[in-house]
């Protein structure tokens, strides 16, 4: 008889802002940015095993089994926590690699999440965060589930509430290397840091977006488009651009003029997890 799975979301995130203060003698960057969720992402599936094997059930196109994420993260909790449990995976991939709103993080923090369940850790969120950092900066975020103002290299996370309107996510079909943008010498790293609560209106910008621009024409594209009916933002190092709305009606509206020549979509953001809000049921 086969285990029961348990289904669990993977939500999107977009950088509402992002700001480059400088770069640290080990190369990664100090920056500040602030993180919100979308209630839109990919799905998971889980399925505990007695033999103690990690098996991803679905392949993911140019991502080896061994390198993927999910993967990693299920295999890091095994070793830190010592159980001696196994688990199968399965993925429904609707979020885009490369696009800026944390495909791949996301789904390890809803791994870490989903095992400490299932297996019966009992782990406390600061312990998954920090395991979670040794995967990717993105991770902690997810694993805390609450829309969060970051520092460092995004890990320094203080949890805020900002608007929640709807958003128009636009997605230039072209990956953007997140190592390429940050090693581009006219990247700006200078912007002073911000040292007020919430972030003043009016230092929402993108520190990455012009350089990202300029390197992806589809991108700037998306970006002019967008632009007609609201400001329209870069989230991470891109690919994907997006616009805020006050309600469904009018992003759907938009949403239906701009997806006859690109891909996109709508959905609502969110300053607590649609995973957290999953898992939080389940208690």
């Amino acid at each position: 008889m086969s285990a029961p799975r348990l289904t669990l979301p993977a939500p999107a995130k977009l950088n509402l802002m992002l700001h480059i203060l400088g770069r640290r003698p080990d190369g990664y960057h100090e920056l500040q940015t602030l993180f919100q969720f979308l209630d839109y992402g990919d799905e998971l599936s889980f399925a505990v095993r007695q033999d103690g094997e990690i098996c991803l059930q679905t392949d993911v196109p140019g991502v080896p089994h061994d390198s993927n994420l999910i993967v990693k993260a299920a295999r890091a909790l095994q070793k830190q926590s010592g159980c001696t449990l196994g688990m199968d995976i399965w993925l429904e991939k609707r979020l885009p690699m490369g696009g800026g709103i944390g495909g791949g993080s996301s789904d390890a923090a809803t791994t870490l999440l989903g095992l400490n369940h299932l297996w019966r850790l009992d782990w406390d969120e600061d312990r998954l965060a920090a395991l979670g950092l040794t995967l990717g900066a993105d991770v902690p975020v997810f694993v805390r589930g609450h829309a969060a103002f970051a520092e460092g290299v995004g890990e320094k996370l203080t949890p805020v509430d900002p608007e929640e309107p709807w958003y128009l996510v636009l997605v230039p079909q072209v990956s953007v290397s997140t190592a390429e943008i940050f090693s581009d010498p006219l990247l700006t790293r200078n912007t002073p840091p911000i040292k007020v609560r919430p972030v003043p209106k009016g230092n929402s910008r993108n520190d990455c977006l012009p350089v990202v621009a300029r390197r992806y024409p589809a991108v700037r594209n998306a970006l002019n488009l967008l632009g007609n009916f609201t400001e329209a933002k870069l989230t991470g190092t891109g690919s994907c651009v997006f616009g805020a709305f006050p309600n469904k009606a009018e992003a759907d509206k938009v949403s239906a003029l701009l997806t006859e020549t690109l891909t996109g979509f709508v959905a609502k953001g969110s300053n607590v997890s649609m995973l957290h809000r999953k898992l939080q049921d389940l208690l």
